[in-house]
């Protein structure tokens, strides 16, 4: 079974805001987070997958979500490479 750490970034609102998360299947996941029905940080907002990184074991990727939720260094280099991609 693949286990997903992923990284959403808003696009409703001026100030971009990012959101670090796991699970098994990211679409359906990017789904309920812009139906309301994710996770209570990520409410009232629109969000776009920017990153996402596939994992052979739930472990590897939960301790992998840990530290990117932990190391703001890492989540504005994969925001800065998703904007360089867009222009």
């Amino acid at each position: 079974m693949p286990h997903y750490v992923y990284m959403l970034k808003s696009i409703s609102h001026s100030k971009a805001k990012t959101y670090v998360g796991y699970t098994i299947n990211h679409k359906k996941r990017l789904i309920k987070h812009n139906s309301g029905k994710g996770a209570k940080s990520t409410r009232g907002y629109k969000w776009t997958l920017i990153f996402k990184k596939l994992f052979k074991s739930k472990s590897k990727a939960l301790k992998f979500e840990h530290e990117l939720k932990k190391n703001r260094k890492k989540r504005l280099s994969i925001l800065q490479e998703y904007n360089e991609q867009k222009s």
